[in-house]
């Protein structure tokens, strides 16, 4: 795959891609919702991204496991973010995502793995997948992304100074 065009002002800083990879993992930690959780964002390469989350009983259901909104999060986050490697000039949005439970998960660290599957232009597929402190899988999902009007130049989170 070609790696997404994005300028480098400093050479020695990396290539045009790892710093569209560091500045989307910016701006996930600096979406307010992330502070409610114990978990980051990873992005390796393009189109895919790993989310590392840490399931306590603050996400429990009435029935003691992880409620399904953490499910979603974590799936749609992972999916979402691998799509956005392949934009760097648009914030994505979520147009519609598909998700299977297959096991309950009641603690410990999950991981969701995202990748993106297809479009280039104005929408994106891209599945995602969990997976337990076991191995195990524990859900999947497939979600449709839409390039939309927000620069991801204009996000504080993105266009912060590097770390």
């Amino acid at each position: 795959m070609k790696a997404p065009d994005a300028p480098v002002s400093d050479p020695a800083a990396g290539s045009g891609a790892d710093l569209h990879y560091r500045a989307l993992e910016r701006l996930y930690r600096s979406a307010p919702v992330n502070a409610l959780f114990d978990s980051s964002l990873h992005i390796e390469g393009e189109g895919s991204a790993r989310l590392i989350f840490q399931v306590t009983e603050s996400c429990y259901h009435a029935a003691g496991a992880a409620h399904g909104t953490i499910y979603f999060k974590m799936l749609d986050d992972a999916a979402f973010y691998a799509a956005n490697t392949l934009v760097t000039d648009r914030f994505l949005l979520t147009t519609s995502f598909n998700l299977h439970f297959t096991k309950p998960v009641r603690n410990g660290q999950v991981i969701a793995e995202g990748r993106w599957i297809s479009g280039r232009r104005r929408v994106y597929v891209a599945e995602s997948r969990l997976i337990d402190e076991e191995g195990d899988e524990i859900g999947r999902g497939t979600g449709t992304f839409m390039r939309s009007r927000i620069l991801l130049s204009s996000l504080p989170g993105y266009s912060a100074a590097r770390e």
